[in-house]
């Protein structure tokens, strides 16, 4: 018996509404393990990795404890650069970076979120935020930083956790590396769909920006795939059109995990920058 023309469109026609639930349930569910990407390897002493470094404890203020490194500044130098890293790997991905930074004299702190190296916790934008300010703590409690000696450098995820953090508590200078807008328009980049509306994490860098004074690089390759160069021209932009005192730096062809880009000169050099025109003395 021949099926009705109603009855052949009816059945996709009804499946559509449930794809359409399924699809969106397992972006809401499983938008975790898209945003954040913790190496699974152990993270190795300090030491082992960066010589002279030590292997230090963050106390967050909900109760959590994060492993981190410490690499104290050099004679002369009083300065010291909070590294929030991006949603992939470890601290011990950041160790050239930290010895580059060192070299300089800037004591460096690089921490690992909740989640990530061997951390308890699972990492969310409200964690991550507990998180660095932890570290901020850590620096000014512990290791006697003054804060008009404190340099926020945040890298992809982390440009949107150091930004937060430093209309709250504004540092001396602030380093963006591969800053992205927001974690929605990432998205949108990536995979030609509005998803902003399913997310829970939001990270909105350029609105952050947008509320800062402090001197402030950033710092992008042409050739990141993940963060579009056009984004973090948006976020220079929008800071500049804030008054915020922006040195940009384009590193042609570079992706974001190219040693060009993530621990090259291009990247010290205006870390340095922007840190003397903050007030940091004392680091050459």
């Amino acid at each position: 018996m021949a099926t009705p023309t109603g009855a052949r469109w009816k059945a996709p026609l009804l499946a559509l509404p449930v794809v359409a639930l399924v699809l969106v349930g397992a972006v809401w569910v499983g938008q975790q393990s898209f945003v954040y990407h913790p190496a699974r390897v152990p993270v190795p002493p300090a030491a082992e990795r960066l010589p002279g470094a030590q292997d230090v404890a963050l106390r967050t203020s909900d109760g959590l404890d994060l492993g981190a490194w410490w690499l104290p500044p050099a004679e002369g130098c009083r300065a010291a650069v909070l590294l929030a890293h991006g949603n992939g790997g470890n601290r011990s991905d950041r160790a050239a970076l930290a010895g580059a930074l060192n070299e300089h004299g800037f004591g460096v702190l690089m921490f690992d979120y909740r989640g990530y190296g061997g951390n308890a916790g699972r990492p969310t934008e409200a964690g991550l935020a507990l998180d660095v300010r932890a570290a901020r703590a850590y620096l000014l409690d512990e290791m006697g930083i003054d804060e008009q000696d404190l340099v926020y450098l945040g890298e992809s995820l982390g440009t949107a956790v150091v930004s937060e953090l430093a209309v709250e508590h504004p540092p001396a200078a602030l380093v963006l590396r591969s800053p992205l807008t927001s974690l929605d328009e990432v998205g949108h980049a990536l995979y030609r769909v509005p998803v902003g509306w399913l997310l829970r994490d939001r990270y909105l860098v350029r609105e952050n920006v947008g509320r800062l004074a402090v001197p402030t690089a950033v710092v992008y390759g042409t050739g990141d795939a993940i963060v579009p160069a056009a984004q973090s021209r948006d976020v220079a932009r929008t800071a500049r059109e804030a008054g915020v005192d922006v040195l940009e730096v384009e590193v042609p062809g570079a992706g974001p995990n190219d040693e060009v880009l993530a621990e090259g000169p291009a990247l010290i050099d205006a870390l340095m920058a922007v840190a003397v025109r903050g007030g940091v003395r004392g680091c050459r």
